[in-house]
């Protein structure tokens, strides 16, 4: 059997697979292993929210970290692994807030439109800072959403969504051969509702990565 029963961890595809990292070019890869490294850290966040006011102040103290990060990393909180790999790639660049802001918003959000936009938000975010086109991220971002949701309907809504969405063109990825694998990696996982078929997936990532396709 290929088919396996799917864990939160394993709900969406992430950069730092080796199978993906290999196309990442070598001078990127500590700064975007940091960076799916926060994305990780806000979506388990939400995951261990059970209330919102709590989720809001912890997101809040990230929000500020990332601001420190771009005017001051000097100053960042000593002690916390995350941020030191943060500072060491990302310091003095801005950006990186806008992942909290896609995060607190699905926290926040109460109906299906709001649920769409901030999981979108938040794929788009992602594959901008991580160097690729913004759109591109659309249909991970979903699938990524998807996975944190606790009703059956709206984790369904939002895996048909992620199905439905047009993929982004090829030529978008030209120099993001990693961010590519990863696109069409969710598109497969969403197909199938988030069932996780592991021998096939292995496939598709080595044609993918091997010719773009």
């Amino acid at each position: 059997m290929d088919s396996e029963t799917v864990s939160e961890a394993d709900t969406y595809p992430d950069i730092r697979d080796p199978r993906v990292m290999v196309a990442v070019p070598h001078a990127r890869r500590p700064a975007i292993a940091a960076l799916w490294a926060l994305a990780e850290r806000l979506t388990r966040l939400l995951r261990e929210a059970r209330e919102p006011l709590i989720g809001q102040i912890k997101l809040a103290w990230w929000r500020d970290m990332m601001a420190m990060l771009a005017s001051d990393p000097a100053a960042l909180p000593k002690g916390e692994p995350l941020l030191a790999e943060l500072q060491a790639s990302w310091g003095g660049e801005g950006g990186l807030d806008a992942l909290v802001d896609a995060a607190e918003a699905m926290l926040l959000a109460e109906d299906d439109a709001a649920r769409h936009a901030a999981a979108a938000a938040f794929g788009e975010a992602l594959f901008t800072l991580s160097g690729g086109p913004g759109s591109g991220g659309r249909r991970w971002g979903l699938l990524w959403g998807a996975g944190l949701q606790e009703g059956a309907q709206e984790g369904r809504d939002l895996f048909a969504a992620a199905r439905d969405t047009a993929p982004p063109p090829r030529r978008l990825f030209k120099r993001h051969r990693g961010l590519l694998i990863l696109d069409r990696w969710a598109a497969a996982i969403a197909k199938r509702g988030g069932e996780r078929h592991w021998r096939s997936e292995g496939l598709l990532l080595f044609r993918v990565g091997l010719l773009g396709r």
